[in-house]
């Protein structure tokens, strides 16, 4: 499998090789632009469609997963009858699970090699250090964040600055640079070479610092789980980093300090609101427990069950928790098909993981593995995933996994 493009077959080799570097563009602009991500999807599928031409046949892998995924693809399409407004929740279902799914299918069907994979991760990587200079610049240069309603402003008032630079909101960003942590340690304890442990060593610290500025909990909470994965897959050792974190606290500015003690007090404006939004969302998905109340449609459909702000203008866009807003917008079983898909790549993960020699295999999956476990944890006390990049990013880890699982497979 690991072999380069066949130089051979001219027009096919161009193809392989403008598709791979759509990808490329693909991961490296997706959290700087979602217009240019847009644009070189696109591009790559309509060159990956050109190369079916060209080879006059169908292109199309097999997955272990495909019938989970048509199944949450259908069931998806089915809770857009339920929604309140059918023509809105029909065009923000095909732009967006239409995008994942092309995009998954793309990297699956058009990354061969664990090179183009190393790529594909790196541009990732590169691009998040991008992300963290100009989040670095918003903090040097101060962004008010009294204006967006962020935090609790009684009981943080040392707080004044949360980054999220091109990213909507702090913890959409913190939730973006843990998954990307995650591929630097994953890779950076299986790295042969000293010089590659401290490249990645010294993007882990670059992007940590930054998430630090985003004073977003779930995501420093999501941090723990990295560590204990990497403890348990790698060396027991990497368990001391947690006794890390309670020093650089103490040593850490107030506001850092407040933050991190009110995850255990329940009484800061940003808690009760959470718990009040689930109480409302599981009162929806009791109503619609099958369909649910139709994809995109949470917003719509929350004034309904607004027991707790009672404001009819307030525009809530999901319900702060991954799981409780999938069941109630497309029904308990699509919530069931999206665990099955992400329970499934995880284990496939974690199979190969356990039993590769490959330390660069290994380094890859055990960063994946962390990443995609992160947001699935950070998913108990938000959903981040409501935005699109960061989906797109969650569809592209899971077709990694598939892609180096393929290359191994067909090696052996």
């Amino acid at each position: 499998m690991y072999t380069a493009y066949s130089i051979n077959r001219q027009p096919q080799y161009r193809l392989d090789y403008l598709i791979e570097c759509s990808i490329l563009a693909v991961a490296f602009f997706l959290p700087l632009s979602l217009d240019a991500t847009t644009i070189f999807l696109g591009v790559g599928t309509a060159l990956w469609a050109t190369k079916m031409i060209v080879a006059r046949k169908l292109l199309l892998k097999r997955t272990p997963f495909d019938a989970i995924i048509a199944v949450l693809v259908i069931l998806s399409a089915a809770s857009i009858t339920a929604s309140p407004d059918r023509g809105f929740s029909f065009y923000n279902y095909y732009h967006h699970m239409g995008r994942y799914i092309v995009l998954y299918y793309l990297v699956v069907n058009n990354l061969n090699s664990l090179q183009q994979v190393r790529r594909l991760v790196w541009s990732v990587m590169a691009s998040a250090v991008l992300v963290s200079m100009y989040g670095f610049y918003q903090y040097v240069h101060g962004v008010d964040i009294s204006n967006f309603q962020w935090v609790d402003g009684e009981q943080f008032p040392d707080l004044k600055v949360r980054v999220f630079s091109t990213l909507q909101n702090p913890n959409l960003l913190a939730g973006f640079l843990v998954a990307v942590m995650s591929l630097a340690v994953g890779q950076g304890l299986y790295a042969e070479s000293v010089k590659s442990k401290l490249a990645l060593l010294g993007l882990f610290a670059v992007l940590g610092t930054c998430l630090v500025l985003t004073y977003s909990r779930g995501a420093w909470l999501s941090l723990v789980i990295v560590a204990a994965i990497c403890g348990r897959f790698y060396n027991r050792k990497v368990l001391w980093l947690l006794l890390v974190v309670p020093l650089v606290v103490f040593f850490s500015q107030d506001a850092v300090m407040g933050r991190i003690i009110s995850i255990f007090n329940p009484t800061d404006t940003s808690s009760t609101l959470r718990i009040a939004l689930w109480e409302s969302t599981i009162a929806m998905i009791m109503d619609n427990p099958l369909f649910g109340i139709g994809w995109g449609a949470y917003w719509l459909v929350y004034p309904e069950y607004d027991f707790f702000l009672n404001n009819p203008d307030a525009r809530i866009v999901h319900a702060h928790n991954m799981y409780l807003h999938i069941a109630a917008e497309i029904g308990i079983p699509g919530l069931v098909a999206f665990l099955a898909i992400l329970y499934g790549h995880t284990k496939k993960a974690v199979d190969v993981l356990s039993q590769t020699n490959n330390r660069r295999v290994a380094g890859l999956l055990l960063g994946i593995v962390a990443a995609v476990l992160g947001l699935a944890v950070n998913g108990f006390t938000d959903y981040i995933m409501f935005n699109v990049q960061m989906s797109m990013l969650f569809w592209l880890l899971n077709a990694i996994i598939i892609a180096i699982w393929q290359g191994l497979h067909h090696h052996n």
